[in-house]
């Protein structure tokens, strides 16, 4: 976990929007560790609340991931997509 934090918070200092799109993409496409996030959680990971809800809003709308009372999941298509490119 600290792993991903470190990267996440590196996309968010270093990069721009598409690169904390993908950070959070990242966070939610992990085959092996998948859970809905809260919303909270992914702000923390890459530690800005608001970039957190426009990336979350970024995926919605790209078809990429789900949202449900404050917590987030990736789509199947999401994790298709991924496990193809993996």
């Amino acid at each position: 976990m600290e792993r991903r934090n470190v990267e996440a918070q590196d996309a968010h200092e270093h990069r721009g929007p598409d690169a904390i799109d993908h950070a959070v993409y990242c966070l939610l496409s992990v085959r092996d560790e998948q859970r809905p996030w809260s919303v909270h959680e992914i702000g923390l990971e890459i530690g800005d609340h608001v970039d957190a809800h426009d990336a979350v809003r970024h995926l919605q709308g790209a078809g990429l991931a789900h949202e449900c009372g404050g917590f987030v999941w990736a789509t199947r298509a999401a994790l298709t997509a991924e496990a193809m490119n993996g």
